[in-house]
């Protein structure tokens, strides 16, 4: 692919967007997150891409995968008012379902589309599955790593909101309890990312954020998530109880080792 195939899908994404506004302030804020999110998961994969030294054309790749790995989230909030998806539909193969139906990558050569309609149909998933190809590993990781860094910073923008201005689909309706799941805790001692299906509270819910620190596959990411701090925002947001303060030490101590990594290497 080259530049003006770029273009031409980032013209594409804009009207399909659109497509959706809504005059509800509640649906549009939440419309606006998703497309707010995506411009910034474009941004944070040139990113990671430049700072791995990955080829131009890998790089036009990556941010190709980045603009439609969300792709799903407008339908699946016109359909079911949440971006949850275990009480809907996963976002992630209702994208790719949305790619392949349009056609719109047909103007790619074949094995571009393969490689990125297979990075969205997985960017969500817990872990990459074996069955993935070799050459689509490098996009999904990049994609899953540039995913977070923005996913970390819309929460925070969620959290740190007056009630009144925040996109109500964020929260993924969870109840704002200071109560969490000793499951979700263990992750965190256990170096292991936590479950979806275990979140019960918001609480739980920022444990799960933090245990993703566990997930990220570049140096250059991690350096983005030192540089904004994501990690200790979301950190002084969860109560502070003893057996938290302990985990929360375990992922810092974890961050603080991998950044030593890196600039030793």
């Amino acid at each position: 692919m080259d530049r003006n195939d770029l273009s031409y899908f980032r013209t594409w994404f804009s009207d399909y967007c659109r497509s959706f506004y809504s005059r509800n302030a509640e649906d549009q804020r939440n419309i606006i997150l998703k497309e707010r999110h995506t411009h910034n998961v474009c941004r944070n994969i040139v990113r990671v891409a430049e700072e791995e030294s990955l080829t131009s054309g890998e790089t036009l790749l990556a941010e190709t995968t980045a603009l439609f790995h969300d792709i799903g989230r407008f339908e699946q909030y016109a359909r079911y008012k949440t971006f949850r998806d275990n009480i809907s539909v996963n976002h992630a193969t209702l994208g790719e379902k949305i790619l392949s139906e349009t056609g719109l990558l047909k103007i790619l050569p074949e094995r571009e589309q393969g490689l990125i309609l297979q990075a969205i149909r997985f960017h969500n998933a817990y872990r990459i599955p074996a069955i993935v190809a070799p050459d689509s590993r490098l996009l999904l990781r990049l994609i899953r790593d540039a995913d977070k860094l923005d996913i970390w910073r819309v929460f925070l923008e969620y959290y740190e909101s007056p009630a009144g201005e925040r996109a109500s689909a964020a929260g993924l309706g969870l109840p704002d309890l200071p109560e969490y799941s000793e499951e979700i805790l263990a992750c965190l001692f256990e170096k292991r990312i936590a479950l979806l299906s275990s979140l019960k509270t918001l609480t739980d819910f920022k444990l799960l954020q933090i245990s993703w620190i566990y997930d990220i596959n570049f140096e250059a990411s991690v350096r983005l998530l030192e540089e904004r701090d994501y990690i200790n925002r979301i950190i002084k947001t969860v109560p502070q109880t003893e057996g938290i303060v302990k985990a929360t030490v375990a992922v810092q101590n974890y961050l603080q080792n991998r950044l030593r990594a890196c600039r030793s290497s």
